[in-house]
């Protein structure tokens, strides 16, 4: 109908500057009569690209997967990508059924917040070519997975810092998890700050926790047990916190005034607790862009400039810390 060549019809839509504006108004006219739309399969089948993205996450549920997920959606959106959300609940089973989506070409890349590779793709074969992908929030170990989330490490040596500035020495950290980086590494910058204040650290402040707010409240009856109670508590999140504050406020404790209570991420409603929670922001939009134009550069075929990308986490003030009761 236009009385041009497919190659040119192709270029006309895809790529309407290297067209002159005669052939491009053919083009556009001839669509406009025939209500022609772009067959997304028979061209991902021709490309052999899908302009989809895998985004494979434990638990779709938690406080921060959302936002970053709008980061994600936001940059793959300018790009022309589509997003698949695969939420495992770290069923090993379930990972590789997502896999398939690799395999039949219906995603092009994948962005992990699992901290591990898909099952399917842990124990690869000489033959397996793994596909582009980046890991986000939580670091693949010992696998050479571009990595972007916060700087842990950092964000945990300032919020204890804080702690140490309003005068608490006996600040407990709850959340030891061995088997988490994100913990480990909030566990370290605890650590670090306390060592650098020359605060000897008393390993009966260190509590093991999962992370949920059941753990945060097991933690704070347990300092009760051993009788070995802090000023301050560093939670390793907020949703860890929200379990310590609600063990205090169950006790009559008030807060502030004699226990404080600090929390990491600033989900969204660390500002309506009782007291309102004075934690570490995490700029999560912005870890979702970098993630996803980190994964596009990878399927260019171009090298990043980095393979790793640390954000800072940001103190917001409120009201759950104040002075140690003297």
């Amino acid at each position: 109908m236009a009385g041009v060549s497919i190659a040119t019809v192709s270029r006309a839509i895809n790529e309407p500057t290297k067209v002159a504006d005669a052939t491009r108004r053919k083009v556009t006219d001839a669509i406009a009569r025939t209500g022609y739309t772009t067959n997304a399969m028979a061209r991902s089948l021709r490309m052999r690209r899908s302009n989809m993205i895998l985004i494979l996450a434990p638990d779709v549920g938690d406080p921060n997967f959302s936002n970053i997920l709008v980061g994600l959606e936001t940059e793959a959106s300018k790009r022309g990508y589509g997003l698949l959300i695969g939420n495992t609940q770290n069923d090993p089973s379930r990972e590789t059924d997502y896999l398939r989506f690799i395999s039949s070409n219906q995603a092009d890349g994948l962005i992990l917040f699992t901290g591990h590779l898909p099952f399917g793709l842990s124990q690869p074969s000489h033959h397996t070519v793994l596909p582009p992908m980046v890991a986000v929030n939580e670091p693949v170990l010992g696998q050479d997975i571009p990595f972007v989330g916060v700087d842990n490490f950092e964000g945990a040596r300032i919020a204890a810092e804080h702690l140490i500035s309003q005068g608490h020495r006996r600040i407990a950290f709850v959340g030891r998890a061995r088997n988490r980086e994100i913990n480990r590494l909030r566990e370290e910058g605890y650590r670090a700050a306390l060592g650098g204040a020359d605060i000897a650290i008393d390993p009966r402040l260190i509590i093991d926790g999962d992370g949920t707010t059941e753990s945060g409240r097991a933690a704070a009856e347990l300092m009760f047990v051993r009788d070995a109670l802090p000023t301050a508590f560093l939670c390793v999140n907020d949703a860890t916190a929200m379990g310590v504050i609600i063990a205090l406020n169950a006790r009559r404790y008030d807060l502030p005034r004699q226990f404080s209570v600090m929390g990491f991420d600033d989900i969204s409603f660390a500002s309506f607790l009782t007291p309102s929670l004075t934690t570490m922001k995490q700029p999560r939009h912005r870890m979702g862009e970098a993630a996803m134009e980190l994964l596009l550069t990878l399927l260019a075929g171009e090298k990043p400039k980095s393979r790793e990308v640390l954000l800072r986490a940001e103190l917001i003030l409120r009201n759950s810390v104040s002075r140690p009761n003297s």
